[in-house]
């Protein structure tokens, strides 16, 4: 089910947005376009160079064991465009995997777990418009995976992150580098259940 079918501004149903974006639209068949701006990022620099933590994130709150999945197309434009399911405690705990353009001329499924700082890993290099993207969680474990057909889950990270039994889940429009760019998701589904294998995503 498409949790985005019905949202129309001012008509959110369980989503919440931080920090909204000036533009957003509803797409035909029920996603949704967004207009990040420029340096919208999360990310906190294991350098500590800097604390980015300001992009659009469409979310709701979910408790316990979940299974969520987003379907994203985003318009890459500059380096690090990209489109990200993030599931989120505060500020210095969260977890995301996006479909982005990376510093090496790609467009790749990346991840990032920020425990307090963040790291960055760059999973596969991939030459498609459109991605699908899951955040499964088993108790304080966590899986983040990738599909191209919404079935076929393949395993990008599998992790522990102590977090509370409410956390936040939801979609991210990031443009930290560039001056802006529009990224749709297409559709959003998420299910309280907790899968059999974390690292299968099932």
């Amino acid at each position: 089910m498409n949790l985005l079918e019905d949202i129309r501004p001012g008509n959110l149903g369980r989503f919440s947005w931080q920090h909204e974006p000036e533009r957003w639209q509803t797409l035909p068949g029920g996603g949704l376009r967004v207009y990040a701006p420029a340096k919208a990022d999360y990310f906190r620099d294991p350098a500590g160079k800097q604390v980015v933590d300001a992009a659009p994130y469409l979310c709701l709150k979910v408790e316990g064991d979940f299974v969520a999945q987003l379907s994203v197309r985003p318009q890459f434009q500059s380096t690090y465009d990209s489109g990200c399911l993030l599931v989120r405690h505060d500020a210095a705990h969260w977890a995301k995997v996006c479909y982005e353009s990376t510093d090496f001329g790609t467009h790749a499924v990346v991840s990032v777990v920020t425990d307090d700082v963040s790291d960055d890993a760059n999973g596969p290099d991939l030459a498609v418009p459109e991605v699908w993207l899951q955040i499964t969680r088993v108790r304080d474990c966590f899986g983040l995976h990738y599909a191209l057909d919404g079935r076929s889950w393949h395993m990008v990270r599998y992790f522990r992150l102590p977090a509370p039994r409410e956390v936040q889940v939801g979609m991210v429009a990031q443009c930290p580098v560039g001056p802006g760019t529009i990224i749709d998701w297409l559709s959003f589904s998420l299910e309280q259940r907790a899968v059999a294998n974390l690292r299968a995503g099932i």
